[in-house]
């Protein structure tokens, strides 16, 4: 039973974090438009778009926290793990361990963001905060807030759910350099 709800909560958590990178993605191409008509309209019209400096601010917040919770379930994020790697092959269950020390402190850490982020994104939400320049481009703070908390929340889930199930070592991915000719 224990093993059919951790399957289930595993699901919905990839799911969510699959579809909030989806988001973040949409985000990237959406900062592309942006930033290219800001480039045509300063170069042909001369009048810049306004407000692109605070969207460009908006959106790297965006792209990263929406993102994070998908770089964690793949085991992509940036960490010097070489070290663990070399100790696999003469220690595999001290670096099965290590794995599970690391991913349940960075539970604690991503878990820590989520709840000092979550009043924050109450309070704004409370009293409507903007950031930005009154007249020329303004936007909540609120929406930032909540992106940074649930995603924090979301990263956090996913690493207690590896600190469990034991995820022993994640599978190292090799791309070939070239073709192999074919005889």
């Amino acid at each position: 039973m224990l093993k059919t709800m951790l399957n289930g909560l595993s699901g919905v958590a990839n799911k969510m974090a699959i579809i909030a990178n989806a988001a973040g993605t949409l985000c990237v191409l959406g900062l592309v438009v942006i930033l290219n008509v800001d480039v045509i309209a300063r170069g042909v019209f001369n009048a810049p778009l306004k407000g692109t400096y605070e969207i460009v601010q908006l959106s790297v917040v965006f792209i990263v926290f929406l993102q994070l919770a998908d770089v964690v379930r793949v085991d992509r994020l940036t960490r010097s793990d070489g070290f663990l790697n070399v100790l696999h092959k003469r220690r595999p269950k001290l670096t099965a361990n290590l794995r599970r020390i690391i991913n349940a402190v960075s539970a604690i850490f991503m878990g820590l963001v989520a709840y000092i982020m979550f009043p924050e994104f109450l309070h704004m939400w409370e009293t409507q905060d903007f950031f930005g320049v009154p007249g020329v481009f303004t936007a909540p703070w609120w929406p930032i807030k909540l992106v940074i908390a649930s995603g924090c929340a979301l990263s956090c889930v996913i690493f207690v759910l590896k600190v469990i199930t034991a995820q022993d070592r994640p599978q190292l991915v090799r791309i070939p350099e070239h073709k192999e000719p074919t005889t």
